[in-house]
C-alpha cells in the first residue's frame, strides 16, 4: 500500500514503518546514509530545515542550508551553484514546511540533482505532503521520502514511515563506518522490514499493532480512489481556503502560487489581532488553528491544515466551519473582515 501511496513499483525500493514521529526518519537519515565529515547540503523553507540541519549536526555531519526569504524557496539556478560548487553526500528538501505553508518543487528538484550531481542523494520530507501532494517517487527519481501517520494520511500520530530507493539502500551497505545510531539503524531494521514484506515473523524492537492496524486501514480508504483524484481535491479545497482568506484582507506567508501547498495554508494576521487572543476564542468556537512555528515571525501569524477526511469528506463541512469561524474570531478582536 505504501508503494502505491508514494508510487513507486520497483521489487527494489524499501518501505520501513517503525514506531516514533515523523522526526526519527531524520535520525535513519544521518545514521544510515552519512557518516561522520560528510557534507549535505539543506534547502531552507521554514523551521524543520533548521531542525533536519542540527541532526545531521548532532551526528557529526556538515550541514549546509541553502536559505530563502520567508515564504519563498531556493531557487534552481541557486541550488545548480551550491552543487557545482561543492560536492553533497546528499540534499534535503522539505517538501511542505508546516511552519510556513511553502510547498517545493521536489520533481525539478530531483531532475536538477541527477544531471548536475548524479551521486548525490535525493531526500524529500513529505511529513505535511504525504497524502496530499503528488508523490512519484520512481519517475521523479528520489531516493527517500520520510514521513509520519498523521497529517494527511489520517491515522494517529507515532509510526516513522519511510521509502528508500535501491540507490539509497545500496549507499548505506557502502559505510565505511558502522550505523551511528542503535535504534535508527537499517542493519537492524532493513532485515525485518524484508521479512515484514514476505510475510514471515521477525523481530528487533516491539511494533505498535494498532498504529499499524490503523494505518491500514487509512491507507485502504485513500486507496479507494485513484491518487489523481484525491490531490485534485485537496488542491481545489486549499484554492477555495485561500481566495477566501484573501477576501479577508490577509496575506499568505507563501505569496506565490507555485510555493502554496494544497494541505495547510499559513496566514498572517492583522497587526491589530494578537494570536495569543485569536486562537483560544476559536477554540471556544469549535475549531482549533496552530500558532506560528516560524522561530522569526512566530507570534505574526497562524496556520490552517486542510487534509485529509476534512477535505475528502464535503458532508463533514469542516473547512466551512473553520473559515466562518476565522472570520468571526477576527471579528470579536476588532478587526473588521472585508
Amino acid at each position: 500500500m505504501l508503494r502505491t501511496l508514494l508510487q513507486t513499483s520497483d521489487p527494489a525500493s524499501q518501505p520501513f514503518i517503525v514506531s516514533g514521529s515523523g522526526t526519527l526518519g531524520w535520525d535513519f537519515v544521518a545514521a544510515n546514509l552519512v557518516e561522520r565529515g560528510d557534507d549535505v547540503l539543506v534547502l531552507h523553507t521554514g523551521y524543520f530545515a533548521d531542525s533536519f540541519a542540527d541532526c545531521f549536526e548532532t551526528y557529526g555531519v556538515n550541514a549546509t542550508q541553502l536559505k530563502a526569504p520567508i515564504g519563498d524557496r531556493p531557487q534552481l539556478h541557486e541550488i545548480e551553484k551550491a552543487l557545482r560548487d561543492k560536492k553533497y553526500k546528499l540534499i534535503t528538501v522539505t517538501h511542505v514546511d508546516t511552519s510556513t505553508g511553502v510547498l517545493s518543487d521536489v520533481q525539478a528538484l530531483s531532475e536538477l540533482v541527477h544531471k548536475v550531481s548524479p551521486e548525490t542523494l535525493v531526500i524529500v520530507d513529505g511529513v505535511c505532503s504525504v497524502g496530499c501532494e503528488d508523490i512519484q517517487f520512481d519517475n521523479w527519481g528520489i531516493d527517500v521520502v520520510l514521513t509520519a501517520s498523521q497529517k494527511a494520511i489520517g491515522s494517529p500520530a507515532g509510526l516513522c514511515i519511510m521509502m528508500c530507493s535501491k540507490r539509497a539502500i545500496e549507499v548505506f551497505k557502502a559505510r565505511e563506518t558502522p550505523p551511528s545510531s542503535y535504534f535508527a539503524s537499517f542493519k537492524n531494521w532493513l532485515p525485518i522490514m524484508q521479512k515484514y514484506e514476505a510475510k514471515k515473523p521477525s523481530y528487533f524492537a516491539t511494533p505498535s499493532p494498532q498504529l499499524i492496524h490503523a494505518l491500514h486501514t487509512a491507507l485502504t480508504q485513500i486507496l479507494a480512489r485513484p491518487l489523481s483524484e484525491r490531490f485534485a481535491v485537496h488542491k481545489k479545497a486549499s484554492q477555495s481556503v485561500k481566495s477566501t482568506i484573501t477576501s479577508y484582507g490577509l496575506q499568505q506567508l507563501a505569496t506565490k502560487p507555485e510555493n502554496q501547498a494544497s494541505g495547510m495554508t499559513a496566514v498572517y494576521l492583522p497587526k491589530s489581532v494578537k494570536a495569543t487572543e485569536l486562537l483560544p476564542n476559536l477554540l471556544q468556537k469549535g475549531v482549533i488553528f496552530a500558532g506560528g512555528l516560524h522561530k522569526d515571525i512566530a507570534s505574526k501569524y497562524i496556520r490552517f491544515g486542510h487534509m485529509g477526511v476534512s477535505v475528502t469528506d464535503p458532508s463533514r463541512n469542516d473547512i466551512q466551519k473553520a473559515l466562518e469561524a476565522l472570520k468571526n474570531g477576527l471579528g470579536d478582536a476588532g478587526y473588521s473582515v472585508r
